[in-house]
């Protein structure tokens, strides 16, 4: 007897119990012998369900994106877009109004003024910022910067690096200076073209604030914070690591004139950004060591020049 039954069943008197021999042929007698294939009381569940969902690759946090590859293409048809429209604008403020100067001219007058030469990337990097934040943020209801990798630095005891913020500042600080002492020995030509900006002090000036205060912000959100975590999500890891890190050099490939042992350097540089991300699963890691690397090297051509009046001769 079951003890969860209500009604139990109560033994069958002899004298009304079927004679066994009077059904021996009857068909419903055959057939009610046969064991049911699922109990009434106790269905067959699985029966009686969905089959269970496939889920998919669960991600970690900081590799969790609302964003693919179609938003990818967007993004950099409007970046293009806009950075030619940007320009092109401000050439028709800024432009000379001599006539007849030569590209080379041209080029070298708008590099004199700031205001074309530093307020173009600026306003750039304010139109990209809009796009992300319009797209990612107001469109899908997101957060802009933690859906963009800014979370605090995960606990060393889970396994990964630090969590001091002065620690990534200083590792960014020696590795510029590392930096600075294997280009002193590498043969590199003369008048690359961000040195140009450093002939009228006050682009450059206003070049090396921009270095230290806007850059690593907008080039760590943009590699460290929306391209690593597609790459990852689509490559992997590790080739996500070091695809970040050849587009972060090449994206400086212009200021170098396109020496590829300069190149080569930063695209080191950027490896080791990324990496610092991806074992710390957050872009503020990968930002406080660039901001300790282009600290230093602000502080050092700001000295090396007496504030950019006095420019060292190669």
């Amino acid at each position: 007897m079951n003890r969860f039954e209500d009604n139990p069943e109560l033994p069958q008197d002899p004298a009304h119990s079927p004679d066994p021999s009077s059904n021996a042929g009857s068909p419903a007698t055959e057939s009610s012998a046969e064991p049911l294939a699922v109990s009434p009381l106790h269905p067959d569940m699985s029966q009686l369900t969905d089959p269970p969902l496939v889920v998919g690759r669960v991600y970690p946090e900081d590799l969790q994106t609302s964003w693919s590859w179609p938003h990818l293409i967007l993004f950099l048809l409007y970046s293009f877009v806009s950075l030619i429209f940007i320009q092109g604008t401000l050439v028709v403020f800024y432009a000379p109004k001599q006539k007849g100067m030569t590209s080379k001219q041209l080029e070298q007058y708008l590099i004199s003024k700031p205001q074309f030469a530093i307020g173009s990337m600026l306003l750039w990097y304010a139109a990209i910022f809009f796009f992300l934040y319009v797209t990612l943020s107001i469109l899908r209801g997101k957060p802009f910067w933690r859906s963009l990798g800014w979370r605090k630095i995960k606990p060393f005891s889970e396994g990964t690096l630090p969590r001091n913020p002065l620690v990534y500042v200083f590792t960014g600080c020696g590795l510029s200076l590392f930096v600075a002492i294997l280009s002193s020995r590498l043969k590199t030509p003369e008048n690359l073209p961000v040195e140009e900006l450093f002939k009228y002090r006050q682009t450059a000036l206003l070049f090396m604030a921009m270095a230290v205060f806007v850059a690593p912000l907008v080039e760590e959100t943009l590699f460290r914070g929306y391209l690593y975590p597609l790459f990852a999500r689509s490559f992997g890891v590790t080739p996500a690591i070091f695809v970040t890190g050849i587009l972060f050099g090449l994206m400086h490939g212009y200021q170098l004139g396109w020496t590829w042992t300069l190149v080569t350097v930063l695209i080191v540089v950027g490896i080791i950004f990324t990496l610092v991300r991806a074992r710390t699963g957050s872009v503020f890691a990968s930002y406080l060591m660039h901001l300790g690397y282009n600290s230093l090297i602000a502080i050092a051509a700001l000295l090396g020049t007496h504030g950019f009046t006095q420019m060292p001769k190669h």
